[in-house]
């Protein structure tokens, strides 16, 4: 009986694949579980919709991540820090500060674990700090720390 997976089930498929499977295990398990539907010509139509409708909907999110890698190009977060001798912090800038001051000013709520800073910034001056926004798209924010 050739079935459509409604979830994922361990060693025989994953959502929306379309499998052959025995007529007793699709009965006794898969479709009394509503593990899987049967794979009818109307439920095939459902299948290809939807999944026509995830393409672009993962399409409109990479489009929005774009066009955000775009204006975070162009802006410049503006930190405060106390600084002593050589312009060294007392302390560091973090993700989390930067995704604050993002939110607050600009009013783009990007995910402090997306700010892909390896360390935190220890210096005064101009930093360049790459942003995941999409598996595909990495956007870069200009950071600049300040002595207060």
């Amino acid at each position: 009986m050739k079935v459509i997976f409604l979830k994922d089930v361990k060693g025989k498929g994953k959502k929306g694949d379309v499998k052959n499977v025995s007529d007793g295990y699709a009965r006794n398990y898969l479709l009394k579980n509503n593990l899987a539907e049967e794979a009818t010509q109307g439920n095939m139509k459902a299948l290809e919709a939807q999944k026509r409708k995830n393409a672009q909907l993962e399409q409109q999110e990479k489009d929005e991540a774009v066009a955000l890698k775009e204006t975070l190009a162009e802006l410049t977060v503006e930190l405060k820090a106390k600084a002593g001798e050589g312009g060294r912090l007392f302390g560091s800038i973090t993700s989390k500060q930067i995704a604050e001051v993002l939110k607050k000013e600009y009013g783009h709520k990007i995910d402090k674990r997306k700010i892909e800073l390896d360390q935190p910034i220890r210096a005064l001056g101009y930093t360049n700090v790459p942003v995941k926004l999409h598996p595909e798209v990495t956007g870069t924010v200009k950071v600049h720390v300040v002595e207060q």
